[in-house]
């Protein structure tokens, strides 16, 4: 999933720290807290909803304090999560740290592995070749920040692909890295987990979707206790990459470009019917609807609205934004030239096509689901991982911990 999100990166205006080189991205995944240094709401630079306050779970346990051996445990582990999508290889290594963790050490690259995947059905030669050379950089970094736990992902292009599972093997066997090729369900789980916190707060339901290279996932939850509970789900195989290539057409004047866009909600908008049918009675309900996006897609569209002259992921993850700015700027994307996009800040040349697909699906996510507001997550799939990695991790250690005390009480 996200497998057209921005790399991790700490640039801002008048700052390098650091690019899709995957250089060290050492930032908490913590939210900012009020002037009075309370945790809080933080106004958006633009004229934007307040982002939610951060009630990020402990993701080893919400109701004690680690004891000081776990905690001497919890410091020294570095873990890692790898996302393979379908136009993404994206690592994050991280250490716990109270109740969030630190990166330690970050990459992303965009490797195209599905180009060519719709009209084929295989991985060609020259997109693998581009993802083990993406793939070769992570497992040096895995090796180097002697990584204690890691799970490794592939998504959609390893899913669909005839010849997916022998690539996964051949990555194996010339990285290390062993990629599990996980469900649809499992990647939408992930993504739920990585980033439901930065949900607006409120009763009733919301809907977290992720709009990936392959395919895009929309889950209907129910926020509840550390974890929201998954009420329903679904999964369409179109995301920036398969629709674009999918969905074809002239980009040489400003009919042809609008009349691709039109039959590009077509067909992402009859995918989504069945989803919009089992899901009108909650989008009917009495509270606010809430939505929250998790993917390259919303997060390029939040800095062109707040006309950043750079991606800065700490300017739009959390942003609460209204949904009438973001259908604007896919308007105003759909009716733009490709070498006018990629005059754009925060889009250039490896987005510029794939970009108006994501407004596709985009809109047709705001029409089943017509919110007043969407959130904005630069988090998903890795940081899901990560939880799941260090909480799993920890209850081994505390079972192994009390084993050993009964062990010496026996004595």
């Amino acid at each position: 999933m996200a497998d057209h999100s921005p790399p991790d990166s700490k640039r801002g205006p008048g700052k390098n720290r650091g690019g899709t080189s995957g250089k060290v991205a050492d930032f908490r995944y913590k939210r900012p807290s009020r002037p009075d240094g309370k945790p809080g709401r933080k106004p958006a630079p633009r004229p934007a909803k307040p982002r939610a306050a951060d009630k990020q779970a402990n993701p080893i346990d919400n109701n004690r304090q680690a004891a000081p051996a776990e905690r001497s445990f919890q410091r020294r582990q570095a873990y890692a999560a790898l996302d393979l999508g379908t136009n993404n290889c994206r690592l994050l290594i991280a250490r716990p740290s109270g109740e969030n963790f630190t990166v330690i050490d970050a990459f992303s690259r965009v490797v195209r592995l599905g180009e060519g995947l719709a009209a084929s059905g295989r991985l060609s030669d020259t997109a693998m070749e581009r993802t083990l050379a993406a793939l070769h950089v992570c497992a040096e970094k895995l090796r180097r920040r002697h990584v204690h736990l890691a799970r490794s992902v592939a998504t959609e292009a390893c899913r669909r692909a005839s010849n997916g599972e022998e690539f996964i093997e051949r990555v194996r066997q010339e990285t290390g890295i062993v990629l599990d090729i996980i469900s649809a369900q499992e990647e939408a789980r992930l993504a739920v987990l990585g980033c439901h916190i930065l949900l607006e707060d409120g009763p009733g339901p919301a809907v977290i979707f992720d709009i990936g290279g392959g395919s895009t996932e929309l889950v209907l939850v129910e926020p509840s206790g550390a974890v929201p509970r998954i009420l329903d789900w679904m999964s369409v195989p179109w995301g920036v990459v398969s629709l674009t290539d999918t969905v074809t057409g002239s980009d040489e004047s400003l009919e042809t470009r609008l009349d691709r866009y039109m039959r590009m909600r077509r067909t992402v908008g009859d995918s989504f019917k069945p989803f919009a049918k089992r899901i009108a009675e909650h989008a009917r309900g009495k509270h606010p609807i809430r939505l929250l996006g998790t993917s390259g897609t919303v997060t390029t569209l939040a800095s062109l609205h707040l006309e950043l002259p750079q991606y800065d992921r700490r300017a739009v993850d959390g942003l609460i934004l209204e949904s009438k700015a973001m259908r604007d700027i896919s308007t105003r994307l759909s009716r733009m030239s490709g070498a006018e996009r990629q005059e754009l800040p925060c889009i250039g040349d490896d987005r510029a096509n794939l970009v108006v697909a994501g407004c596709a699906i985009l809109e047709s996510i705001l029409d089943i689901w017509p919110s007043q507001t969407l959130g904005v997550a630069d988090r998903g799939i890795r940081e899901g991982i990560l939880r799941s990695l260090m909480a799993a991790d920890a209850d081994g250690e505390r079972s192994r911990a009390a084993l050993q005390r009964m062990r010496e009480q026996d004595v």
